[in-house]
């Protein structure tokens, strides 16, 4: 008989936290009186004391049992209550709001202008490149005396190579005025053959090689001869060069230009060696 008064306990104290606990209690409240299941076939229904006994002690356990599960039941709803409030309140807060950029500019006419704007800014300036590229920016380009003036005369910022073909040095000076073309599109890099040139060498005063001549508006505003201002040495290093270009505002600087852990002296400020200021009658000739 103990056997069979401890099923019902032990199938219900199986069921899981959250499963239905509602069915353990239909499952106990189902089940006959525990003494009459211990009854073997064939016994008289007439129940005497000790009958009595057992009965009323399987009905309270019986008892027992279902105010057990219903507890059971009614903590399991509430924890599944709290399980779904707490889950519901992440999700509230881990959402962020979702924008629509072409709504928000439709409703914004000031933005939307702005932006056509811009897009048309970018446009001109992509457009300028264009030009600026297939007139020689961005590359050392060599000139005529014939072209010369009008170059000078209608381009902005002009550094100017005078150069002879057979000079090992001018040959030094071309590589970094290539690497320095590339770098600054803006200012136009050129160089013309001294000799082919008699005219303009003899109105600048080019009286030695390599030498470059930069030019602001038509006007002249650096000169530098030979290597002296740029360590005197044939493999110096172009932000020498670039150093001077930036002082006389031939070229814009760039942040590579102005972030140089490696220089052994580092940017001075200073005018150096073969930095010449142009003189008023140069300043004058192409006016």
């Amino acid at each position: 008989a103990s056997d069979t008064q401890n099923t019902p306990r032990r199938s219900f104290l199986r069921q899981p936290l959250y499963g239905d606990l509602s069915c353990a209690l239909r499952i106990a409240c189902s089940q006959p009186p525990l003494a009459e299941q211990g009854k073997p076939a064939g016994r008289s229904a007439t129940m005497g004391g000790e009958d009595l006994k057992m009965d009323a002690k399987a009905y309270h356990q019986q008892m027992n049992t279902i105010a057990h599960a219903q507890t059971m039941v009614a903590a399991a709803k509430a924890y599944q209550k709290e399980m779904l409030a707490a889950e519901a309140e992440a999700n509230a807060g881990s959402s962020a709001p979702v924008y629509n950029i072409g709504e928000l500019m439709n409703e914004d006419e000031e933005l939307q202008k702005l932006h056509e704007e811009r897009i048309e800014q970018l446009k001109s300036e992509q457009e300028k490149r264009v030009q600026m590229q297939r007139s020689g920016h961005g590359q050392l380009t060599e000139v005529t005396e014939a072209d010369f003036l009008e170059v000078v005369t209608k381009t902005e910022a002009v550094v100017c190579h005078f150069f002879h073909r057979d000079f090992e040095r001018c040959k030094i000076m071309d590589k970094h005025l290539v690497e320095l073309a590339r770098k600054h599109f803006d200012t136009k890099f050129i160089k013309m053959s001294a000799p082919d040139a008699p005219f303009f060498t003899v109105k600048l005063d080019i009286k030695m090689l390599p030498c470059l001549v930069c030019f602001l508006n038509g006007n002249t505003v650096l000169r530098v001869v030979g290597f002296d201002g740029l360590g005197g040495v044939d493999d110096f290093e172009t932000w020498r060069l670039e150093e001077q270009l930036i002082a006389s505002g031939t070229v814009v600087p760039k942040v590579e230009a102005v972030e140089k852990d490696d220089r052994i002296d580092g940017p001075s400020g200073k005018v150096r060696k073969g930095f010449q200021p142009a003189s008023s009658d140069e300043d004058s000739d192409f006016d």
